[in-house]
């Protein structure tokens, strides 16, 4: 009996034993599981927060901006990274490291004078000379931008993007930037600025009595502007290289021109007028300039410029240094102004330049008859043909007005380039009545972050267009005074 009472306990005492490990497992397994959930759940968080993140992160190169709806363009075209690993790093990553903002030695020899256009900085300017610009007029500019640009210390830029702009013209814009504060580290001010790198200008002057009610027009900065806009011209993106054209950096896009333009000499260059572009671009003056198209009756070529085609075939019959063989370059606005200007001046043939409507910064340099002729509109395809004829007659006076349109682009280095930005943003910041400072939704935007987003061909061209520190300080900017708009 207790032999048989003893087996019972033991046997009772195991499966007690067996129980409880039993529990224990489930426990452990339990936990584990709490654990896992928790893990994933985590994860799971991450995850969302990592692609919520990721689709408010609006950058440069374009994620999370649709087109300007001043200006609609198809956002298809765009082939961009979309990882959130591409988009987080690039935006909030890039700019971690930094290096302290020294500004230039003082130089012995006095800075060079600046080209005497860039008096034209003081006219863009007048609208605010005597009013300043307050956070409230400065405000009112942001329904007209594609972007805002805080510059702090001489060397932190900081952007709150809005829309996208077309193609790369807002990494290329912002990479100029960049560079005139690393041309001139330190010196450039604070500034508060609005930007639209769309084409045609917005701040029409008939809606602004500054006689009368003295209200300023607000400030907004663009490529291009007319005598009825208020809008501020600025540098254009392709100084830095327009990557979907396959433009290079200035310098080096004008060195190649002026030499191709030497390989044959102006009197064996084809005594024709010459244009060759696109005018699918909503360009009445371009859609005329077609019916010019006879070398005989009117004495011009005008060739059709099939961008799509061309970048099918690696650019073969769109190099810029290839096409100064004629006597002769037509100028033609397209949807606005065009940035051809300064390929076809930099030619060294007569420019001949169709009535214009848009003013770029480099186009007040223009003097008609001495750097360019001027081609009426109303008379298109005869004005074209009298001013060949007079070349034919005139041919020294004709060769002379070519060179001196290719030195005023030989002038217009970009050394001066950065001149024109600098000056342009000191005269600005000075109207300032209030202290900069970048909105919360701005992120600072430096050059690895614009090199982290730019594609292969984009980085090609923004390090070769990369600046460094000029041993001298910006060239002196004319008065006012003695100026002739």
């Amino acid at each position: 009996m207790t032999s048989a009472s003893g087996i019972r306990r033991g046997g009772l005492g195991s499966l007690l034993v067996f129980y409880r490990r039993l529990g224990s497992s489930y426990i452990l397994l339990f936990t584990l599981i709490t654990l896992l959930s928790a893990i994933l759940i985590f994860l799971l968080f991450v995850h969302v927060a990592i692609n919520n993140l990721k689709s408010r992160t609006r950058t440069v190169a374009g994620h999370n901006l649709e087109a300007t709806p001043w200006h609609p363009f198809n956002l298809d075209d765009r082939h961009l990274d979309t990882s959130a690993s591409r988009i987080l790093r690039c935006s909030y990553l890039s700019c971690l490291r930094r290096s302290p903002a020294n500004k230039i030695s003082p130089h012995s020899s006095p800075p060079p004078a600046c080209p005497a256009f860039f008096r034209s900085i003081h006219r863009d300017l007048e609208p605010w000379r005597r009013s300043r610009i307050s956070r409230t007029v400065l405000a009112e500019a942001r329904k007209y931008a594609a972007m805002r640009v805080v510059i702090l210390g001489g060397n932190r830029l900081y952007v709150d993007l809005y829309y996208s702009c077309v193609q790369s013209r807002a990494m290329f814009t912002v990479w100029g930037l960049l560079q005139l504060l690393r041309r001139y580290p330190g010196m450039v001010p604070d500034v508060d600025l609005f930007f639209d790198c769309m084409d045609r200008p917005a701040i029409n002057r008939t809606e602004y009595d500054l006689a009368g009610t003295g209200e300023p027009p607000p400030p907004l900065f663009r490529y291009c502007t007319t005598k009825e806009h208020f809008d501020i011209p600025f540098p254009d993106w392709s100084f830095w290289g327009w990557s979907e054209v396959n433009i290079k950096p200035w310098d080096e896009q004008f060195r190649e021109i002026k030499h191709g333009s030497q390989k044959i000499p102006w009197k064996m260059k084809d005594d024709i007028a010459y244009w060759k572009g696109n005018p699918d671009v909503q360009s009445p003056i371009r859609i005329e300039l077609l019916k010019c198209n006879d070398t005989k009756q009117w004495k011009a070529q005008i060739m059709h410029q099939d961008w799509i085609q061309e970048s099918n075939s690696g650019f073969k019959n769109s190099k810029l240094s290839d096409q100064c063989k004629h006597r002769y370059e037509i100028y033609a606005e397209g949807f606005a102004w065009s940035v051809s200007l300064k390929y076809i001046l930099s030619c060294g043939s007569v420019s001949l330049i169709i009535d214009p409507q848009y003013e770029e910064f480099l186009s007040r340099g223009l003097i008609a008859s001495e750097n360019y002729l001027p081609i009426n509109i109303s008379n298109l395809c005869p004005s074209i043909m009298s001013a060949v004829d007079w070349g034919k007659n005139h041919p020294s006076m004709a060769d002379a007005i070519g060179i001196k349109g290719q030195q005023l682009m030989e002038d217009l280095s970009m050394d001066r380039v950065y001149d024109y930005m600098f000056h342009l943003i000191m005269e600005y910041s000075k109207l300032l009545d209030f202290k900069p400072a970048p909105p919360p939704s701005a992120l600072e935007v430096c050059m690895n972050t614009v090199l982290c987003l730019a594609d292969e061909k984009q980085r090609e061209l923004l390090e070769k267009s990369s600046s460094s520190p000029s041993s001298t300080t910006a060239c002196t900017l004319p008065t006012l005074e003695g100026y002739n708009d």
